[in-house]
C-alpha cells in the first residue's frame, strides 16, 4: 500500500497497482478526530489500511470517527465492517442500495483479486447519516453531491487544502464503470468538480492535477459519441489504462440512456456471468 500526503493532515492510502477493485481511501486528520473517505474493497484490505491509519492518528489520540461512503458499490465500501464504530455518510440512494443484499457470485467474477473475502456472511456497515445537500462536515471537509457514477455521488472537497477526494467519481488510469450510472452526466460532474481544486484523489488509482480529471470526462463522451460500437472510441490517454474490457459496457449503457432504456447493459450481465 502506497500513502501519499496530499495536504497537510490530508492522505491517500493507494493500493500497489491500478486496476478495478484495488480502490484508494482518503484520510482527514481534523482536532476531533478522523475522516475516511471509502474503506477499500475488502475487509483484509481495510484492516492493512486501518494499521496505517494508526500510524498516523494514534500517537494524536484521535481514531476515526467519519467514514464518507461516495458510492455504493463494493470497491468502495467493501471493508467497511473494519471501521464499525464510525459514523457513515452517504447519499440517499447510496444508502438505500446497501440496504440491499450483496450476490458473492457476482462480486467474486467482478473482483476476482480479492474474492476470498465475498461469501455467504460478507456484509457492508449501514449508513447512519443521509446527505441530501452539500454540506459542511467538519471545519476541514465539505461534502458535495454529484451524478454520474450513480445516481448521486460524494465526494469530499478540502477548500483550505486545494484537494478534492473524488471517490468513485474518479478513476485515473483504470477503466470506469457506468453500468448503472450515465457517462454523459458523469462528464458533466467532472467538468464541474475540474475547477474546484488542483489535487484529485480518484477512487482508483493515483492522485493527480485537473488534466485527469477532463481525460475522464473526454473518455465518458467519448463513450456517448460512439453510438453504441466501442470500436468507435477514438485513441486517447486512455490507451493506455487498464481494464479497458469496460469499454463495452460503458458504450451500450450511454447508448441505452440515448435511447431512454435505464435497463443494465447485456454487455455487464454477460462480464458477471448472468
Amino acid at each position: 500500500m502506497l500513502t501519499i500526503e496530499v495536504a497537510p493532515g490530508a492522505y491517500a492510502l493507494c493500493a500497489d497497482d491500478a486496476r478495478f477493485g484495488n480502490s484508494t481511501l482518503g484520510l482527514v486528520i481534523d482536532a476531533d478526530g478522523a475522516s475516511l473517505i471509502d474503506t477499500m474493497a475488502s475487509p483484509s484490505m481495510a484492516v492493512d489500511a486501518d494499521a496505517e491509519i494508526q500510524d498516523l492518528v494514534g500517537e494524536l489520540g484521535l481514531r476515526v470517527k467519519r467514514v464518507v461512503f461516495t458510492s455504493s458499490r463494493i470497491p468502495f465500501t467493501g471493508g467497511s465492517t473494519v471501521f464499525w464504530r464510525a459514523a457513515f455518510f452517504a447519499s440517499e440512494p447510496v444508502s438505500e442500495q446497501l440496504d440491499q443484499p450483496v450476490n458473492p457470485t457476482v462480486l467474486k467474477r467482478l473482483i476476482p483479486q480479492h474474492g476470498a473475502s465475498y461469501h455467504a456472511e460478507f456484509l457492508t456497515r449501514p449508513v447512519t447519516h443521509t446527505v441530501s445537500e452539500d454540506a459542511q462536515l467538519t471545519p476541514a471537509i465539505v461534502l458535495r453531491l454529484f451524478a454520474g457514477e450513480s445516481a448521486l455521488n460524494l465526494v469530499v472537497h478540502l477548500p483550505g487544502a486545494d484537494v478534492v477526494f473524488l471517490g468513485a467519481l474518479g478513476s485515473f488510469g483504470v477503466t470506469p464503470l457506468a453500468f448503472d450510472g450515465d457517462p454523459i452526466a458523469w462528464a458533466q460532474s467532472l467538468d464541474a468538480v475540474a475547477d474546484l481544486a488542483t489535487t484529485f484523489v480518484p477512487g482508483h488509482g493515483l492522485p493527480a492535477g485537473p488534466g485527469a480529471v477532463r481525460d475522464q470526462a473526454e473518455y465518458l463522451r467519448a463513450c456517448g459519441a460512439a453510438a453504441g460500437d466501442p470500436s468507435a472510441i477514438p485513441d486517447g490517454p486512455w490507451d493506455r489504462w487498464t481494464d479497458r474490457h469496460f469499454d463495452a459496457v460503458n458504450v451500450e449503457r450511454a447508448w441505452r440512456l440515448a435511447h431512454g432504456d435505464d435497463s443494465t447493459p447485456r454487455t455487464m450481465l454477460d462480464l458477471l456471468g448472468l
